[in-house]
This record gives C-alpha cells, structure tokens and sequence, in this order.
C-alpha cells in the first residue's frame, strides 16, 4: 500500500492505450482504463443493470455495458447512453514509476 491509503493495481506497461482491466479494492469492483496514455479508474458495475463494465467495450473514451449498450465516460464516470442514467464513481489514481495506484471510495 501506498501512502494516503492508495492501494497498486497495477503497472503501467500491464494497460496499453485503448485497454481496460477490472481491479478490486476491498469490496469495490474497479475498472482501470488507459485512454491516451492517461489512467482512469471508474465502478466496473453499469449502473443499469449492474454488469461487469469490463467485459464490454471500450471505443476511446467510452465504456460500453455488455448487457444493453449503455455507455459511460471513462474519465468522468457520467452516463452517456440509455439506459444507463445514473453516474459511476471516480477513483483517484496515482502513478509511481510502472506502478498504479488507486485511492479507495471515502467513506
């Protein structure tokens, strides 16, 4: 663990640009995005329909629900799409060398 409870996820060269992998922190499901070189991390659960965002798609900086297309914003957690209408949560996110950090959902 880092300082100020942000927790490694993982490492840089793990994530090219335009992938995401689903990380857990505690018992939040969180879905790690590289877009354009930059990391974002945002709820890996729709929600709509409360699918794993990471088995869906990711087309630039948009996360597609495997389930019935919703979309959000990887980077400001916003819904874009119907039927998704609720936001997600955005994590903050530190990185150290290769490593990622991500800081948990206060409380």
């Amino acid at each position: 663990m880092a300082d100020s409870g942000f927790i490694k996820v993982a490492q840089v060269s793990e994530l090219k640009t335009g992938e995401m992998i689903a990380v857990t922190i505690g018992d939040d499901q969180v879905l790690l995005t590289n877009i354009d070189g930059n990391f974002h991390a945002i709820d890996d659960v729709c929600s709509h329909a409360y699918a794993c965002l990471s088995d869906g798609d990711i087309n630039g900086g948009e996360v597609e629900c495997p389930l019935h297309g919703g979309s959000f914003n990887a980077i400001t957690g916003a819904a874009m799409n119907p039927p998704a209408e609720e936001p997600l949560r955005v994590f903050q996110i530190k990185i150290e060398g290769d490593d990622i950090f991500v800081a948990p959902p206060a409380n």
